[in-house]
């Protein structure tokens, strides 16, 4: 995806749509080059293509997600590769972020993804030097991750250092949490597991609770987001013994 795709996708995240001509002139291209820019993002199933025009997709999958702010996920996600060591056993849970992020791994060579979701498996399916390993359990069709009894059981049999998660929002009240009662579960186990916990999330899940808490604040070792995050949110954290890494 090069830059122009990616403000495309950023313009989108701030409307509920907008017009092949709108987007010429903004970005100072032809019309002609525009379509194409959009045909690519909709065959990654970033958007939608409308008459005249584009919307992002709607649904809650991964594909749907990856375009609503894109380009703060992005930065946040190339950040976070920073962290990961050649050679490196890491597990990568769930997440819009956590998806880019495992595609900007494609060039590290030696290192071991463990998983729980299937599309961000996928995402490495190409990098031959990066060694997959994917959990079992009950197959989740909208958000591609496995959750459940198998699940925690796989989880205890691998070893790990770094644990990277997704969490759906964030409040000093409420802490970390998630709308999915069950990847929540599976999230926490991972954490306990690991030896560091981080999470990536861009600056629109702080300040919003959802329905299962994830895990106690002091269990994550470190937060990378994008540099809207809010004062409040980023104090608290760091009075709390959490790095906050601003992309």
């Amino acid at each position: 995806m090069n830059d122009r795709q990616s403000k495309i996708l950023g313009i989108l995240s701030n409307g509920d749509q907008t017009s092949v001509n709108k987007l010429s002139l903004e970005l100072s291209v032809s019309s002609v080059t525009i379509r194409q820019d959009l045909n690519y993002l909709e065959k990654e199933g970033l958007l939608k293509r409308v008459h005249g025009g584009a919307v992002l997709r709607g649904a809650d999958d991964i594909p749907s997600r990856l375009g609503i702010n894109f380009e703060k996920k992005i930065v946040v996600a190339r950040r976070a590769v920073s962290l990961v060591e050649d050679g490196e056993t890491i597990f990568i849970e769930s997440g819009s972020i956590n998806a880019l992020f495992a595609k900007e791994l494609l060039n590290r060579s030696g290192i071991t993804v463990v998983t729980t979701n299937l599309f961000i498996a996928r995402q490495l399916r190409k990098a031959k030097h990066v060694q997959v390993v994917l959990m079992g359990g009950i197959y989740q069709h909208e958000s591609e991750s496995v959750v459940g009894q198998l699940t925690k059981a796989c989880i205890e049999q691998v070893n790990f250092g770094k644990a990277f998660i997704g969490i759906d929002g964030f409040s000093p009240e409420a802490g970390f949490t998630s709308k999915d009662m069950m990847r929540a579960e599976i999230a926490a186990q991972i954490i306990g597991r690991s030896r560091e916990a981080i999470v990536l999330t861009d600056s629109s899940k702080f300040g919003h609770n959802q329905l299962r808490r994830i895990c106690e604040t002091e269990q994550i070792r470190c937060v990378i987001t994008d540099r809207d995050v809010p004062q409040e949110s980023r104090t608290f954290l760091e009075d709390r013994g959490v790095k906050v890494i601003v992309a």
